[in-house]
């Protein structure tokens, strides 16, 4: 079965960014759209940006104009480059195709924002 393993987060302050990873254990972002999603202590799991085989991105308003999602298919690795990170960004962070019905979710990775 098809794993996905995110990877890149951790603590940085206002302000900061950080990159996350994602990577499959098999070849299948290439007919696939994949997208970010990200789960707040206490809230629902919610979508932060997708990204379709044709490069064609959306993202959320919220984190718009900060954050922006790539893909490399090649590689298998979908990527979400976090620039001007805010408190309000804190979550774990996953990955998934849109919508995330095709492959069970990965554990995820932890972001952190500190003020």
């Amino acid at each position: 079965q098809v794993q996905l393993v995110e990877s890149g987060g951790g603590l940085v302050q206002a302000g900061g960014s950080l990159r996350l990873s994602c990577a499959a254990s098999g070849s299948i972002y290439s007919n696939d759209i994949m997208a970010w999603f990200r789960q707040a202590p206490g809230k629902q799991r919610e979508l932060v940006a997708w990204i379709a085989p044709s490069s064609t991105t959306y993202s959320t308003d919220s984190v718009k104009g900060r954050f922006t999602i790539s893909r490399d298919n090649a590689k298998n690795t979908v990527y979400l480059q976090m620039d001007s990170l805010k408190p309000e960004d804190t979550a774990v962070y996953y990955c998934n195709t849109f919508p995330p019905t095709k492959f069970p979710w990965g554990q995820g990775t932890q972001v952190t924002v500190s003020a």
